[in-house]
């Protein structure tokens, strides 16, 4: 097993390496921060997070975002937020990895990271399961990603 990118503290998860840097317990749930470093051509289907607004900031790569069917390309130094409630996905369009940081108000999502990655589900093969577990997260699965 190769070593994690972000740390020995880190996980991965489908070829995304994930490091809470701050977590929900640490500021009585108002935010949590995930860096994370995604390869090329990665990326999540679509999905909404029902009570989490999600800021991207983009520090290596780029990325196409989806919102809604809208979509823009960050590249670093460039953010972009999602609000709750809002259908998206985003898509690694760079030839290098997209290293971002997820700024996640309020926090906890972070605790989804550490699920998938512990029970080693996969997509689309454990999407029953991802579902059940995203559901605990307020999280829904709508579309394929881009």
């Amino acid at each position: 097993m190769k070593p994690n990118i972000l740390g020995a503290d880190a996980i991965e998860w489908l070829g995304v390496h994930y490091k809470t840097i701050l977590n929900a317990a640490d500021t009585d749930d108002a935010i949590s921060v995930v860096d994370s470093v995604s390869p090329p051509g990665s990326g999540p289907p679509r999905h909404i997070h029902h009570d989490v607004d999600e800021t991207f900031v983009v520090l290596s790569g780029d990325a196409r975002f989806w919102i809604e069917g809208a979509e823009c390309i960050r590249g670093p130094g460039e953010t972009m937020f999602i609000p709750r409630g809002r259908e998206h996905t985003f898509r690694v369009v760079s030839a290098t990895p997209c290293r971002h940081l997820v700024v996640l108000t309020p926090g906890g999502f972070e605790g989804f990271f550490h699920e998938m990655a512990a029970n080693g589900f996969r997509i689309p093969e454990d999407m029953p399961a991802i579902a059940e577990t995203a559901d605990r997260y307020r999280l829904s699965f709508t579309g394929p990603p881009l």
